[in-house]
């Protein structure tokens, strides 16, 4: 008689989002749970960075007072990355203290170039597929990055090269 009454228990099994087989995580960015693929990394490293330097910039513009905003935004952004830090260390089933070697230079590249555990690890299901719009975004934050770097290097360079054929 129950299976017939509209108002009964639903009788479905209920399981959550991700199973054992090919079951995926969520992404958040606030906390230090779940896994975070290389690519997403790269691309939310070097978004925080950018917004970091661009609110820096802005904040220190501010006589006094701007200084002290700078230092507290600039904290809040370190404890952002330091959390990305911790679910990219989650990827690889590796405990989040190694995150502290983020703090150590050139050492923490590690995190872009280590793979991530294939599956389900300790720390959680696999993090999502990226998508088309991750990969161009990550591809074109790298080139930024990059075409930055050569330009801090050579312009000074060039300025140098002009006042010595000038003279």
């Amino acid at each position: 008689m129950s299976a017939n009454n509209p108002y009964a228990t639903p009788q479905a099994p209920l399981t959550t989002r991700g199973t054992e087989s090919g079951g995926v995580g969520d992404l958040n960015i606030f906390t230090a749970a779940g896994r975070l693929g290389r690519i997403r990394y790269l691309m939310y490293t070097m978004g925080v960075g950018l917004l970091g330097g661009i609110i820096a910039m802005l904040l220190f513009m501010i006589p006094v007072v701007g200084i002290f905003l700078g230092i507290a935004a600039y904290v809040g952004l370190m404890a952002i990355t330091f959390l990305l830090t911790i679910q990219r260390c989650h990827d690889f089933n590796k405990t989040g203290w190694l995150s502290l070697i983020v703090l150590i230079p050139l050492v923490s590249l590690v995190f872009y170039f280590w793979p991530g555990t294939q599956g389900e690890n300790d720390y959680g299901h696999q993090p999502p597929p990226n998508s088309t719009a991750i990969k161009i975004g990550a591809f074109l934050l790298l080139g930024l990055f990059v075409l930055s770097m050569v330009a801090a290097i050579a312009l000074p360079a060039y300025q140098e090269y002009a006042i010595r054929a000038a003279g």
